[in-house]
Formats: structure tokens, sequence, C-alpha cells
């Protein structure tokens, strides 16, 4: 407002110049080249070419640019008229500025009409709100005799078909066909010997393996066992077979079978990881082996075997009492083998 009440002392050239026109331009041209440098240089533009001693200029030079083109165009009665519509037209930027665009006239009369915008706005949307809950209400009620109806049937089918194995049953006892099973008369065997096992996962788990069926985890596990064995009897006959003193050949023989072994010991160790992944029961997870360790086992292993062998031939070499054998006994027990 206080831009409006100010009364410009430029001339209408030096005007035209301001906004970069020439005399005899349009309307549309004027306005153009006026939202061009308002851009420019206004100061709530954030842009680097922002000056606000030039956006006075621009603006003063807008004024009167504009007048004088109306001015022109329009007969001098009805000059006024035509100057108040113009200044009606007038841009006001801070109104795209604020308030998300709403409303009309000063500041304080925008926020006004801004602030029942948003009341309007909220009571559409608590409305809406209460259609949705209402619509997903009657719609889980819907669902809800739907799954009431599902479950009555299945109690219903279930019903009858206890109904008929109890009925067959009763049949086959009225028959006789129980009468010649075996074990009959005596106690079942209900319970474990370990005071704390459930009685009734007991006997589920041992009429599961009775027929065929273990669980996954319980097979992979005895699979891991029986395989770290037979890997470890299986190196310690190769490095039996290879004798106490190893020859340069034999040697690298033993160094092929200890990479064979480890790199074996690898793979099973993915097997451990598979298993720790499907048992259900923390404690019964088990650990890597390694191949290392397993080596020098087997080198333990090879030691105390050959330990027991030594042993073993020294008590055949000597008789009862532990005395030696003489050459006769000895020939006597050769001609025996």
């Amino acid at each position: 407002r206080m831009l409006s009440s100010y009364k410009s002392k430029n001339d209408v050239k030096d005007s035209y110049k301001v906004l970069e026109l020439e005399e005899g331009c349009s309307l549309d041209e004027v306005r153009n080249s006026y939202r061009t440098l308002a851009k420019k240089y206004h100061p709530d533009s954030s842009s680097s070419t922002a000056d606000p001693a030039a956006f006075i200029r621009v603006e003063e030079a807008y004024r009167v640019v504009l007048s004088d083109v109306a001015a022109k165009q329009k007969p001098s009665d009805a000059s006024e008229e035509e100057e108040d519509q113009f200044k009606l037209k007038s841009l006001q930027h801070r109104h795209y500025l604020s308030f998300e665009g709403v409303g009309i006239g000063t500041p304080s009369q925008r926020e006004k009409q801004y602030m029942q915008f948003r009341v309007d706005r909220a009571t559409e949307q608590v409305l809406e709100y209460q259609q949705h809950r209402l619509g997903s209400s009657y719609a889980g009620t819907d669902l809800m005799r739907a799954k009431d109806v599902r479950e009555s049937k299945k109690v219903k089918i279930t019903q009858a078909v206890e109904r008929l194995v109890e009925d067959l049953i009763q049949e086959s006892m009225a028959k006789g066909d129980f009468d010649n099973l075996r074990g009959k008369g005596k106690p079942l065997q209900k319970f474990s010997d370990c005071p704390h096992i459930d009685p009734m996962t007991h006997n589920l788990n041992r009429i599961l393996i009775d027929n065929g069926y273990q669980p996954e985890w319980i097979l992979l596990q005895k699979e891991i066992r029986e395989t770290i064995e037979q890997l470890r009897k299986s190196v310690v006959a190769s490095r039996r077979k290879l004798g106490e003193l190893m020859t340069p050949s034999e040697q690298k023989q033993w160094n092929q079978i200890c990479e064979q072994f480890m790199e074996d010991i690898r793979k099973l160790n993915k097997r451990v990881d598979n298993f720790n992944l499907v048992v259900p029961i923390m404690s019964r997870q088990m650990v890597h082996f390694s191949p290392e360790k397993e080596i020098v086992r087997a080198q333990k292993s090879y030691k105390a075997l050959m330990g027991e062998a030594s042993h073993s031939d020294t008590k055949e070499s000597q008789g009862e009492g532990g005395k030696p054998f003489g050459w006769k006994s000895s020939l006597l027990k050769w001609l025996n083998i």
C-alpha cells in the first residue's frame, strides 16, 4: 500500500525503458514484461538478482506505462474507470506466498478466509473417515458371519466323522475282532522312564518313530554323526597304511589325504549350518568341526593303535609267567600255525 501511494517522478519514456518496452506496445506485452522483471527483482524470490530498489522502480514504471497504454486505447471520458479496472487486475505477489493461495483482500481478511477454509476441510475429512470406518465395520461383520458359518460346518463334519468312527469301533468289538489282539490283558506302556517328559508328547513321538516318521533335524543330526565317524576312521586307516616312518613320496601322499580330509570337514560344516537352522531346541545346536583339530586327533588315534599293537606283540612273544619262549617252543608254535 505504501508503494501504491508513492508518486512516481519518472516520465513515460523512462518508464518504458525500465520495462524494456517501446511506445505503442500492447497491454499483454506490458504485463508479461512486468511479471518477468518482478520475478527477477522481487525480495521474496530468493534469487541471486533480488533487489528491492530495482523492484520498486519496476513497479512504478509499470503503473505509469499501464496508465499511458490505457489512455491511448480508451476515450478520455472513461479513463478513470479503466484505470480503476487495471488497478484491480494488478498482481498481488504475496497472495501466492502464504495461506495456500486462499482468499482475497488484505492479509487479515485472507487469514480469516484461510482459517474458515481449514475448518471446512477438516470437517470433510472427519466425515470421510467416519464413512470409511462404518463401511469397514459392516464389511468386517459380513466376514465374521461367513467365518462363523464355515466353522459351524467344520464342527458338524468333525462330529459326524467321530460318530462314524465310534460306530465302526463298537461294531468291530461286537463281532469279536479285538479279542485276539497281541498283548491282551497286559498293561500299556504309556509312560517313559523320564518323569520330566510329557506322556502325550512321548507317545506321539513313539508312534511317529515306529511308523518311520522322524523330524528332519533328527535325521540330519544322525547323518552328521555317522559322516564324521566314517571320516575319522578312514583317515586313521590311511595313516596306518603308510607305516611308521614315511618316505618323501608317502609324506606327499599323506599331505594329499589331509587336504582331502579337511575339504570333507568343510562340506560337513555346511550341513551343520543347515542343521542349526532347523533344530527346534537351542541347546541341541552343533558347533563346527575344526579340520586342524581333527588331523591332530587322527594322529593321536594312530599312535594309540600302534602302542596297543606293540604291546600285544610283546605279550605274544612271552610265555606264561612272563618268560620268553625257547627255540623249541617257538618252532612248535610255528608248526601249529
